[in-house]
């Protein structure tokens, strides 16, 4: 085992607290494997050690996360998206097929999905935006998380008002998926996209509202004005 990764696992085991292990399988439907701590504690041990981890060479870094996905744990997984991130001057297209086989292959619940994919996958695509038809690819895929994760890795940079025609392409591939966390995801995503976009968004939840479930279209419309948000909840006769 490499010694940063051994250090790390001791440190988390010296702040597991019993109470917030018990308290974090609430807010899943999956079953979580975690030591018990804040998310904010994870990230600040995973932040204090990146420095130890940053001179190696990205391939190496990349093999001590699949180490660190493949213990199962949770916080484990959140040092992961601490530290992906901070490669991003680093990124080549192709490290979009690593994320891909992390995502495919490790990820089992919403909070390590979103957590990589909403900075590091996202600021991949910003750098390389011809990756977002991976994507669209992965909008296909028999895995619930590659499906999620192809909104919420575009939610950052719809935010910012940008790729919105991608984002309705994509909640297009997603539109009529059966799984509520996808549904959630691309939802998300449509929300996001409404903060500059408002009334391509809404134009897009009217032409599209009797096909889209209503735990999206409610997720989509959150922060449209009440308005809008009256009629495009309104339900046909």
């Amino acid at each position: 085992m490499d010694p940063v990764i051994e250090t790390i696992r001791q440190e988390f085991t010296a702040h597991a607290d019993p109470a917030i292990r018990e308290n974090a399988q609430r807010f899943f439907k999956e079953e979580v494997r975690c030591y018990g701590m804040k998310t904010a504690t994870a990230t600040a041990i995973a932040k204090k050690y990146w420095k130890e981890v940053k001179p190696r060479e990205k391939k190496d870094i990349f093999a001590l996360c699949e180490d660190l996905y493949g213990s199962g744990m949770m916080e484990e997984a959140f040092v992961v998206s601490a530290w992906a991130p901070l490669l991003a001057d680093r990124y080549e297209p192709d490290d979009i097929a690593v994320f891909r086989h992390w995502i495919d292959t490790y990820i089992t619940n919403w909070a390590a999905c979103d957590s990589l994919c909403n900075h590091a996958v996202g600021d991949l695509i910003v750098r390389y935006p011809g990756e977002i038809e991976e994507l669209k690819r992965w909008t296909q895929s028999e895995n619930r998380w590659l499906r999620r994760a192809a909104a919420v890795s575009l939610v950052v940079p719809a935010k910012r008002g940008i790729f919105l025609a991608d984002a309705l392409a994509i909640a297009d591939l997603l539109l009529t998926d059966k799984d509520d966390m996808v549904r959630k995801g691309y939802g998300w995503l449509l929300k996001e996209a409404s903060r500059k976009h408002t009334d391509e968004v809404f134009s897009y939840i009217m032409a599209n509202k009797k096909a889209m479930p209503r735990t999206a279209l409610r997720y989509a419309v959150e922060l449209m004005p009440k308005d809008l948000k009256a009629e495009a909840m309104k339900k046909d006769r």
